[in-house]
């Protein structure tokens, strides 16, 4: 839930190979406040999405704080998956029958409000199984209708059908995933890296220019510096990632350039 001390920012460098035009602008990150009103447009979304060599992403702004809802995709087999629909669950479906995607599965990253809250309303609409996140945020989950009430967003608990460890993998129309548990941000924090691809589903764990807040319950500072130097940071330079917030980034920019990392 949330940067650290991020800034709101202008459409800008994405510090990516993908295409500028690939992945919706962003006025406002939304970090560190939840916002009124939502940025971007589905219509946008959709026609430009990001190309990953097979994998093509999209990104749904979800809640008041414009969480990084990301439709993953296959561009041959039109099959894919929903990553982290924290609510706003219309808005979800509908991006997903404006690209025309067979959705197979859900997946979450950690089990905060903004990223979890409306993967049960999903699943029951779409009938497809959840995957993630540690087994550690079950806590979280559990109390996604009291986390709801204390910021106005509609949820309720969800237990998802598949937990994730250390060292598994998940697929996405046959694109596998490794999972790697990140903790820090919340205890049961995955990231999911397609090394084949050079590229990651990052949560609330690194952001550009910035990390996952660990003010929060159960936060620990220590662990998610950890977590970054020791798991992300050896994946790779020239990693790109989708962060839960704002502008996607890449491992070598942030491990360059990131305030809290240098």
């Amino acid at each position: 839930m949330l940067a650290r001390n991020a800034t709101e920012r202008a459409d800008g460098d994405w510090r990516l190979s993908w295409p500028r035009a690939g992945l919706v602008p962003y006025h406002q990150t939304g970090y560190g406040k939840p916002r009124s009103g939502k940025s971007g447009s589905l219509g946008l979304m959709t026609k430009s999405a990001s190309v990953l060599k097979g994998l093509k992403a999209a990104i749904v702004p979800v809640t008041l704080f414009q969480q990084n809802c990301t439709l993953l995709w296959d561009g041959e087999t039109k099959v894919g998956a929903v990553v982290d629909p924290g609510g706003d669950i219309e808005d979800v479906r509908g991006a997903i029958a404006e690209a025309g995607v067979k959705i197979e599965k859900i997946l979450l990253t950690h089990g905060h409000i903004d990223h979890a809250g409306g993967a049960d309303e999903l699943r029951q609409a779409l009938g497809v199984p959840i995957e993630g996140p540690h087994l550690a945020d079950r806590f979280l989950l559990d109390g996604l209708e009291e986390q709801g009430r204390a910021y106005g967003i509609a949820a309720r608990p969800v237990t998802p059908d598949r937990w994730l460890e250390e060292g598994d993998t998940v697929t996405v129309a046959g694109h596998t995933f490794e999972v790697l548990h990140c903790p820090g941000h919340s205890p049961g924090s995955v990231v999911l890296v397609n090394h084949a691809q050079k590229f990651a589903l990052m949560g609330d764990v690194l952001f550009q220019g910035s990390i996952g807040r660990t003010d929060l319950p159960y936060g620990d500072h220590e662990a998610l510096i950890t977590a970054i130097k020791t798991k992300l940071f050896p994946l790779g330079d020239d990693f790109a990632f989708i962060c839960g917030h704002g502008p996607p980034s890449t491992i070598g920019a942030e491990r360059l350039t990131n305030p809290f990392l240098t």
